[in-house]
């Protein structure tokens, strides 16, 4: 069995999730030479106050770039 963990900032479509997950999955299949039955996938989201860059979460990150565009 081979076991993938994503981890991101939540916030992406049912869909955009399920692709990844097939597009993953069958590369890491293909990559490791096992049926695909045996590929586990394990996605989880982290909110954009708990993922930190440079020490500023992502929230702060956004409202910062979305208050400097509309200053353009």
């Amino acid at each position: 069995m081979l076991v993938l963990r994503i981890t991101m900032l939540e916030g992406r479509s049912t869909e955009q999730k399920a692709e990844l997950a097939r597009a993953l999955s069958a590369a890491a299949a293909a990559a490791f030479d096992v049926p695909l039955a045996e590929v586990r996938l394990i996605i989880q989201e982290v909110p954009p106050t708990h993922w930190t860059v440079g020490g500023i979460s992502m929230a702060e990150l956004r409202q910062q770039a979305s208050t400097s565009t509309q200053g353009q």
